[in-house]
């Protein structure tokens, strides 16, 4: 496993996660699904290559979309994942793995969808809605 590795669980315990990332950056997703998912923009882990999960039988998957799905724990509610339904892309939310890692804040995706009563201060690359949907046709 190259990269790096962080583990972590759900509120109540009933989920542990492990997750290696090819780089320690996160991005925020400011689409509508992700605020009202989350209360917020998505803060997530995006170069994820691996994802384990023990206590599988207490994971709910919705589907979000025609392209994703969004899982949680049944017992307790937390927020899992987002995943693509093809592919191997997930995005773990940074706070189940943050055991003090010095994370990089480097994307927000969904930039076109943010609305006005917040800001990052650090630059990122910005992608709208538009340019993340190109950029997932191509890979």
């Amino acid at each position: 496993m190259e990269g790096m590795t962080a583990r972590g669980s759900c509120l109540c315990g009933a989920v542990q996660l492990g997750v290696v990332a090819r780089k320690q950056n996160l991005g925020a997703c400011h689409c509508s699904m992700c605020r009202t998912w989350s209360g917020g923009p998505m803060l997530a882990l995006e170069s994820v290559s691996e994802v384990e999960m023990d206590g599988e039988e207490n994971i709910t998957v919705y589907s979000s979309s025609e392209w994703a799905e969004r899982g949680f724990c049944q017992r307790c509610g937390t927020h899992l994942f987002y995943r693509l339904k093809t592919g191997d892309h997930y995005a773990i939310p940074v706070g189940l793995v943050d055991g003090g890692e010095a994370w990089t804040f480097d994307t927000q995706i969904f930039i076109d969808q943010k609305p006005n009563y917040y800001t990052f201060a650090n630059e990122t690359h910005d992608m709208t809605g538009q340019e993340v949907f190109d950029a997932y046709k191509g890979s």
